[in-house]
């Protein structure tokens, strides 16, 4: 089940006021005061996730951020997310690239990585489980993890290894980075990729729908693929991690 601290609704608090301060026009959702049907529309919105992996920040596991992006016309135009027990920030602006800086060191530009992709066999990629358990959700991520694992023999694609860290925003920006080759969800909400969306597009990755066929999935498709900066491959690279996927599908979104 999902996990809601005090915490979390205080930073959102904290964060939305400063916001409002500056830029009293905006509009604002956020993960702790969302209401059903409350749609994104194309005015300036910002996208906030006060605690992206709020279970590991239960635990005390360090992998947690704040997320905060800025959405115009339904496209991410800024995104800033801060890991504070690491000191590590990502950022970027649209047409400005994307950049990071490692525990209080000098801005970098991304990607520190930008090589050809050569496709699953060699990929590292990040997963998460989300909070169904069962039902066709739980039943398409057993198919879809269990067929990147698998070896080839036994119809598998056998591919490098899986990360699955419990946060979606560090794991997309960690895909900016070119630290993993892509990034897999059906059941994410915009406030957990919109402002990591920003800077992967910055850095020369692309976004496109969790299920296959979708080259261009709204913010609030709740199933994305990221994946990585390359000189070359990439749409081969999706197509190939599409073919995983083939006919089953999340019960997540809207189809194109």
């Amino acid at each position: 089940a999902d996990i809601v601290t005090q915490t979390d609704r205080a930073v959102e608090s904290l964060i939305r006021k400063r916001l409002a301060s500056i830029y009293p026009d905006f509009g604002f959702l956020g993960e702790e005061s969302y209401e059903d049907r409350l749609e994104i529309t194309d005015h300036p919105t910002f996208i906030v996730d006060p605690i992206d992996g709020t279970s590991n920040f239960v635990h005390g596991f360090p992998e947690v951020c704040i997320s905060i992006g800025l959405v115009i016309e339904r496209r991410p135009v800024v995104g800033v997310v801060y890991n504070p027990f690491r000191d590590e920030l990502w950022k970027a602006v649209r047409g400005q690239g994307a950049f990071t800086r490692q525990s209080g060191g000098g801005l970098q530009k991304l990607p520190n990585v930008s090589r050809a992709s050569d496709g699953l066999k060699s990929a590292c990629i990040g997963i998460e489980w989300g909070s169904d358990r069962e039902g066709p959700n739980f039943e398409l991520n057993l198919k879809v993890f269990t067929t990147l694992a698998r070896t080839q023999r036994t119809g598998g694609a056998f591919v490098n290894s899986l990360r699955c860290t419990g946060s979606a925003a560090i794991a997309i920006c960690r895909v900016a980075a070119g630290q993993q080759d892509a990034f897999w969800e059906c059941g994410c909400w915009a406030w957990d990729v919109a402002a990591a969306w920003c800077i992967l597009s910055e850095a020369g990755g692309i976004m496109v729908d969790g299920h296959p066929g979708n080259w261009t999935p709204r913010i609030d498709n709740r199933r994305y693929l990221a994946v990585r900066p390359a000189t070359t491959g990439q749409k081969e690279f999706v197509e190939e991690f599409w073919s995983v996927i083939g006919d089953s599908r999340s019960t997540y979104g809207l189809e194109p």
